[in-house]
C-alpha cells in the first residue's frame, strides 16, 4: 500500500476535473488526479464531441437534399453509416491528446488510473494508494439514467455511452426521451436514413421557450421524425428481429433499436461519501454557493454538484473553486449568466430568463425585443431564414435571451457576455456589427428595443422639430 500526500486531489478526469487539475498544477499546487475509466469523461467520449460530430455528418447528408433553391440539382445521399461512425471516432481521437494522461503528467499532475473512495474526511483510497489531501474536488460527472421499465432487463438497449459503437444503421430507432439528447440523435439518424420515433412522457424540449421549440419540432417532423408526446412507457419486450415499446395508454411502437435518453444520474455510488461526512440531495452532492460540500475540505463541481449539466458549467465551476482552494479567496458560483444550446437544426440557444420566467419576475416592467432571421440579409442569402431572436429587458438591461435559428449557439455568446457583465441594451446597440453577418441579429434586436422609444415618441419628434427650427 502506497501512502501519498498532496495539496489538491481531483476525483474524475472529465471536463471539470481536468480544468481544475491543469489550472492548479500550473499555478504551483501539488495535484493528484484520479480516473478509473476514460480520460476526458463523458463529454469527449460519449457526449458533446461524438454527438456534434454525428450531427455534422447528418447536416452534410441533408445538405444534398436541400440545394434546389440555389439552382443545384438535389440528390439522395448515399450514407455509409459505418464510415460516418468512423468519422465520429476520428474526431474523438483528434481531441483526445488534449485530455490525455501524458499531457497532464507533462503539466506536473500525478495521474492515477483508479476510482477513488473516501475512507475519512481527508483521505481517499484509490487502488493500492491511500491519499491524504488538503483539499479534494469531486468531479465524477454523471451517467445515463436507466429507469426500471418492465422488461428492459431482457431487451438490448442503447444509451449515449453505447450508441457511438454502432456500425450498422438502425432501421427504425425508437428513442425514449424528448430532451436535447433525444432530439439531437433523432434528427441525426433521420437524416442518415433511419426511421425514427421519439416517445416523450411530457412535452418534447419542454425546458425551452415554446415559441422556439415549435419551430424545431416542426423541422424534425419535416425530416421524418415521428414525435409522440405524453407517451409514458410502461413496458418493453423483444419482438422478432426487434423490440416493442408499450405506453400507459395502450399504444405500441415497434423498432429495430432502442435508445434511452431520459436523463442523467450523478456518479456518486463508488465514493463512499458518508465516510467523509458529505451529504447528498435528490439531484447530486449538496454544495453551497462556493461549491463546498458539507465537508469544508471537499468541493463538488459539474454534474456531481447536481445543478446544470453542461460541460461549460463544469469548466466555470473549476475557475470558481481554484480561487478558493488555491488562494483562500471568497468565490461564489452563479447561474443567471449560464447559456445552453440544443444542437438541432435549427439550433435553440438560451441564456438567463425565458420570457415566461422574466414576466413572472419582472411583471409590467418587462419589455421584449424581437427580430426575425427573415429580415437578416446573410440569412436570406444562405436560405436560413427560419427563426428569430428574443431579448427580455428590465430597466434597460437584458435579463434573458432566447434564439432559435441557424448558428443560434454562436449568436448567444454576445448575450452571455452581456448578462455576465450586467451590460445595458445601449451598449449592445452601440456595437458595430460587420455586414452581412448573423451577428447583426443581436444589434437589430437591440434596435428593436429602442425603436419605439425613438420613432414612436411624440416627445422625441417634438424635440427634433424644435432643434430643426433653431439650427442655422
Amino acid at each position: 500500500m502506497t501512502r501519498l500526500k498532496t495539496d489538491l486531489l481531483v476525483i474524475g478526469a472529465g471536463s471539470g476535473g481536468l480544468s481544475v487539475a491543469a489550472g492548479a498544477s500550473q499555478m504551483g499546487a501539488n495535484v493528484i488526479l484520479l480516473e478509473g475509466h476514460r480520460m476526458g469523461g463523458d463529454c469527449l467520449n460519449y457526449g458533446c464531441v461524438p454527438s456534434k460530430a454525428l450531427l455534422a455528418a447528418a447536416k452534410a447528408a441533408n445538405a444534398q437534399t436541400t440545394t434546389e433553391t440555389f439552382g443545384i440539382a438535389e440528390q439522395t445521399p448515399d450514407v455509409d453509416y459505418a464510415a460516418v461512425m468512423e468519422h465520429v471516432a476520428d474526431v474523438i481521437a483528434q481531441i483526445a491528446p488534449v485530455d490525455s494522461q501524458d499531457r497532464f503528467e507533462g503539466l506536473g499532475v500525478q495521474v492515477i488510473r483508479e476510482y477513488g473512495r473516501f475512507i475519512s474526511s481527508t483521505e481517499v483510497q484509490a487502488g493500492d494508494h491511500t491519499i491524504r489531501a488538503r483539499r479534494i474536488v469531486v468531479a465524477t460527472g454523471s451517467s445515463p439514467l436507466v429507469p426500471p421499465i418492465p422488461g428492459l432487463e431482457d431487451v438490448p438497449y442503447l444509451t449515449n455511452e453505447t450508441l457511438f459503437d454502432l456500425r450498422e444503421r438502425p432501421k427504425h430507432l425508437l428513442i425514449v426521451g424528448g430532451g436535447p439528447i433525444g432530439m439531437e440523435m433523432a434528427q441525426a439518424h433521420a437524416r442518415l436514413g433511419s426511421r425514427v420515433t421519439v416517445l416523450e412522457g411530457a412535452k418534447a424540449l419542454g425546458r425551452d421557450d415554446p415559441d422556439m421549440t415549435d419551430i424545431v419540432l416542426t423541422r424534425l417532423r419535416e425530416d421524418g421524425v415521428r414525435i409522440v408526446e405524453g407517451a409514458q412507457v410502461s413496458g418493453v419486450e423483444n419482438a422478432g428481429d426487434g423490440l416493442t415499446v408499450t405506453t400507459t395508454d395502450g399504444q405500441t411502437f415497434s423498432g429495430s433499436h432502442l435508445l434511452l435518453a431520459i436523463g442523467r444520474k450523478v456518479n456518486t455510488d463508488r465514493l463512499n461519501l458518508d465516510a467523509a461526512g458529505i451529504e447528498t440531495t435528490r439531484t447530486g452532492i449538496r454544495t453551497d454557493a462556493a461549491m463546498r460540500t458539507t465537508n469544508r475540505r471537499v468541493y463538488a463541481i459539474g454534474d456531481a454538484a447536481g445543478g446544470l449539466q453542461f460541460t461549460h458549467v463544469a469548466g466555470y465551476h473549476a475557475g470558481v473553486i481554484l480561487r478558493s482552494a488555491l488562494f483562500g479567496l471568497p468565490a461564489k458560483a452563479q447561474t443567471a449568466h449560464i447559456p445552453w444550446v440544443t444542437y438541432t437544426d435549427p439550433e435553440i440557444a438560451q441564456v438567463g430568463l425565458t420570457e415566461t420566467e422574466a414576466r413572472a419576475r419582472h411583471g409590467d416592467r418587462l419589455e421584449v425585443a424581437q427580430f426575425d432571421y427573415a429580415h437578416n440579409d446573410r440569412a436570406i442569402a444562405e436560405r436560413k431564414t427560419t427563426g428569430f431572436i428574443k431579448v427580455m429587458v428590465a430597466k434597460g438591461r437584458p435579463v434573458g435571451a432566447s434564439i432559435v435559428g441557424h448558428q443560434a449557439g454562436e449568436i448567444i455568446n454576445l448575450w452571455a457576455l452581456a448578462l455576465a457583465n450586467n451590460m445595458k441594451m445601449s451598449q449592445i446597440s452601440a456595437m458595430v456589427s460587420p455586414y452581412p453577418t448573423y451577428g447583426e441579429l443581436s444589434k437589430r434586436a437591440a434596435g428593436a428595443y429602442f425603436s419605439p422609444k425613438l420613432f414612436d415618441s411624440p416627445r422625441v419628434k417634438k424635440v427634433v422639430g424644435l432643434v430643426q427650427r433653431i439650427l442655422p
